[in-house]
């Protein structure tokens, strides 16, 4: 492995570095954006059964703020059930807002390196472009210099890629997920407003 890094040149450890974030922010995203913890499979039924029972309490407010981003968008309703739907609604949406924004927290850092990836490994193809023809002289090209030259500008260029497929890949699909994950936020939402105030069974 260090040969194979040692032959890339100084330029692979900008990839290095940004394979590393990558795969950090990767794992981070998967592990927060399962669907159980961001939509709990009961909870509507849950804050229902809760509701006709007990009512609104403090304590169950606290549980769903501190539960899950769709427990945080019920909570916020909640607050104000005593309000018309329409201001219920729109405390619902706030709250929706920033549960979609938390969903897409490192996103466009990992977009970003997808993007940058294949620039950074066209740069190392540069460099090692430049110390090709700083290879040649007078006398002719020295072939160890002009091996070397060849393997930083090819390895850069395959790293490159090799970071920048699956940043773009993980970026996609994380993105298509928070997308179909507020969207099904926002139809459990309406339909609590709608069961609260009695336009719903």
């Amino acid at each position: 492995m260090f040969n194979l890094i040692e032959a890339a040149g100084w330029p692979i450890w900008l990839l290095i570095l940004s394979s590393l974030i990558a795969v950090t922010l990767i794992v981070e995203r998967l592990i927060y954006l399962r669907r159980k913890n961001v939509i709990p499979p009961k909870l509507l039924d849950e804050v229902i059964h809760e509701l006709k029972q007990r009512g609104v309490s403090t304590q169950m407010l606290d549980n769903l703020s501190t539960g899950s981003p769709l427990g945080r968008v019920f909570a916020a309703g909640l607050k104000n059930i005593k309000s018309s739907p329409q201001v219920m609604k729109e405390s619902i949406e706030e709250a929706g807002r920033g549960a979609s924004h938390e969903m897409e927290r490192f996103l466009t850092t990992l977009g970003t390196i997808a993007s940058i990836s294949p620039l950074l490994g066209l740069f190392g193809t540069l460099v090692g472009m430049i110390e090709i023809f700083g290879a040649q002289n007078a006398g002719g090209s020295n072939p160890a210099e002009l091996a070397h030259g060849i393997s930083v500008a090819l390895y850069n260029t395959a790293f490159g890629l090799i970071v920048a497929i699956p940043s773009m890949i993980a970026y996609r699909h994380f993105r298509a997920m928070v997308d179909s994950f507020t969207i099904e936020m926002e139809q459990q939402a309406v339909k609590l407003v709608e069961i609260v105030h009695g336009e719903r069974k």
